[in-house]
């Protein structure tokens, strides 16, 4: 009997992010037997980010900086019928591959990750318990959770726009339309360098600024100037 080829390709947005990317890529490098391919969209990084993507065996694409631009190239240039969209400071926890197995068994469906953001500071867990009722009871994950999709389903979604901000949240709400978003029994750890440079209020509180605005029609690009600006 001929084994099943692995269905997901995996698309990497990073910038910037030579430190932190080896350890998820070889979080992937555990799973051939799920993995296709991996593919990292790199915004022209002025750090290693694209050797040590290299050196790991991952297809190394450049484009523009912009997460929205560099998912959407490293959509159109894969391959599986399953799609995995990861930031480059994620990690997996222990347990990924039985919850993504298992969630292949159902191929409308659209998953996410239960978020752990990284520091000790008991405000973080408040946040986390805040991302994980938003994701499940009004069905709004965001891209720092590992969207696993099926193919067909993005395609009848109208895709990933390649926005330079709120990609994410523009790609969920027409999902909404097609599936329900279900939360994989998997735990996703970033990086929380953020949440420690602007502080855990601030960030929370800017977070939810950009996402109100883009609500009320502020084109993508405006809001990725202040995003970025905030971070800087």
């Amino acid at each position: 009997m001929a084994l099943r080829p692995p269905p997901i390709s995996v698309v990497i947005a990073a910038r910037n992010e030579a430190p932190r990317l080896p350890a998820l890529l070889a979080d992937l490098a555990a799973a051939p037997e799920l993995i296709a391919e991996v593919l990292v969209v790199d915004g022209v990084s002025a750090d290693a980010t694209r050797r040590v993507a290299d050196l790991a065996g991952a297809r190394v694409l450049v484009t523009p900086p912009g997460r929205g631009l560099q998912l959407a190239h490293g959509i159109a240039c894969s391959t599986g019928p399953w799609l995995w969209l990861l930031h480059a400071d994620a990690r997996l926890e222990a347990g990924w591959r039985r919850a993504v197995a298992a969630a292949l068994g159902l191929p409308e469906a659209a998953w996410f990750c239960h978020l752990l953001i990284e520091g000790a500071h008991p405000a973080l867990r408040l946040v986390e318990w805040g991302v994980a009722w938003r994701s499940r009871w009004r069905q709004q994950p965001y891209g720092d959770q590992g969207l696993l999709l099926p193919r067909p389903l993005l395609d009848r979604a109208g895709g990933l726009a390649p926005l330079p901000l709120m990609e994410d949240l523009d790609l969920v709400q027409r999902l909404q339309r097609h599936t329900r978003l279900r939360p994989l029994q998997a735990r996703l750890r970033v990086d929380g360098r953020r949440w420690r440079a602007l502080g855990i209020g601030q960030t929370a509180l800017v977070n939810a600024r950009l996402r109100r605005a883009w609500r009320r029609g502020v084109p993508a690009e405006l809001l990725a100037e202040r995003y970025y600006g905030a971070r800087d």
